[in-house]
């Protein structure tokens, strides 16, 4: 069976794991660009209409904040000194882009991440909107990409997958389509897997500990009762051990 890379966690965001298997290409990049660029663009008209609102960001909104706000003393202007931007559109369009580098993030993630840094609600939604439209967020592929990683590099099964993915905020029919990808004798095989690779570190023990510990394994894992005791009992069988009465739900 072939092996795919585990998806690794992320110290980047709260709420969990996000994955490497499922990391920025040429095209995603450009489609960042895009993105920066059209969303730079409207804050950047926005910003003109406005009598005293800063636009755009980099070296020259320094320059200009400098200039205009160094004696004020007050938050919004020491941010400006460090070139920082005060569009908020401008500030959510930079916070998202930085958490996507390298690593997708589900809607919720990144809204979530506005929402930490106190980004208003109206800003937030015009950027993650936009980035949905130009696909930088994308959570039926997360979701996808999760499952397949999750699966093959630490043995997860369905309910496992499901539960992680409720936690990101994924919405459950997307879920659902993504967890469908996992055909059930697959599931099955990698439950063997499992076991057989932790059989070795059992013997030596009774056969009920040997059961309870193996068994609870896969169920930590997400794999269910009925799966698990077969896998167990053939996996204890092929070994020579009785299995007589383990017919049972453990």
């Amino acid at each position: 069976m072939t092996r795919r890379t585990e998806w690794p966690d992320s110290p980047a965001e709260p709420g969990g794991d996000a994955g490497s298997g499922y990391g920025p290409t040429d095209a995603s990049a450009a489609a960042r660009g895009a993105a920066a660029d059209d969303v730079g663009a409207r804050s950047g008209r926005r910003s003109r209409k406005g009598a005293g609102a800063g636009s755009g960001f980099g070296e020259g909104a320094g320059r200009r904040a400098r200039s205009g706000t160094r004696s004020s003393g007050s938050p919004s202007s020491s941010r400006a000194e460090k070139g920082e931007p005060r569009d908020p559109v401008e500030q959510a369009r930079n916070i998202c882009l930085r958490l996507l580098t390298g690593t997708p993030r589900t809607r919720k993630q990144l809204a979530d991440a506005l929402r930490k840094r106190e980004i208003p609600d109206e800003a937030a939604e015009e950027v993650l909107a936009r980035f949905e439209d130009v696909g930088l967020i994308d959570d039926a592929a997360f979701a996808g990409a999760w499952v397949a990683s999750r699966h093959h590099g630490r043995g997860l099964a369905r309910r496992a997958l499901v539960r992680e993915l409720r936690t990101k905020g994924v919405d459950s029919a997307v879920i659902d389509e993504a967890v469908g990808q996992l055909d059930p004798d697959q599931e099955e095989e990698t439950a063997r897997e499992l076991v057989a690779r932790k059989l070795r570190s059992t013997r030596g023990l009774d056969r009920d500990k040997r059961l309870r510990r193996l068994a609870g394994m896969l169920a930590r894992k997400g794999y269910g009762e009925g799966m698990a005791l077969r896998v167990v009992r053939q996996a204890l069988e092929e070994e020579g051990e009785d299995t007589e009465g383990l017919d049972e739900p453990f």
